[in-house]
């Protein structure tokens, strides 16, 4: 074992936690957003609307960004989807290149 791997390993292993919360983060605005549209959760009551907005002004701040580079697609959504695609993208980088 090489001197120093031990610290990326750690490094690594506290990088992809991080992505991981990132990912549930946006898997719960997902879900979260569909439920409200389909009326199973009433945005009006007082702690769905509490999580809403704080995930909302979590997220809505890289979804921007996404979507300035997204072709425009009317009513649906993408940049979710895109990034869900670019954590799993940086997961496969650190396991590949930082992991020992």
């Amino acid at each position: 074992m090489r001197v120093g791997s031990g610290f990326m390993n750690t490094f690594a292993e506290l990088l992809l936690f991080i992505l991981d919360i990132a990912w549930v983060i946006v898997l719960a605005h997902v879900i979260m957003s569909w439920l409200i549209a389909f009326s199973v959760l009433n945005a009006r009551q007082q702690i769905v609307g509490q999580i809403w907005i704080a995930l909302d002004n979590l997220l809505d701040p890289v979804y921007s960004r996404i979507r300035s580079i997204l072709p425009r697609t009317g009513a649906v959504d993408l940049s979710p989807v895109v990034l869900l695609v670019g954590i799993y993208f940086l997961r496969i980088l650190i396991r590949n290149n930082l992991m020992f």
